[in-house]
């Protein structure tokens, strides 16, 4: 019954590291561009 608990405490842990690498991302603006690489790849400079 202990290992029920010690897998989740586990599993809250890396959700809760998913949560905050998620919300990272969204502080640092990686989705703000959603055509720039898109349109890049299709025209030459």
């Amino acid at each position: 019954m202990s290992a029920i608990y010690i897998l989740v405490l586990i599993s809250i842990a890396v959700a809760g590291m998913f949560l905050g690498a998620f919300i990272w991302s969204i502080k640092d603006n990686q989705y703000e561009d959603n055509k720039g690489a898109a349109m890049r790849i299709l025209h030459e400079d």
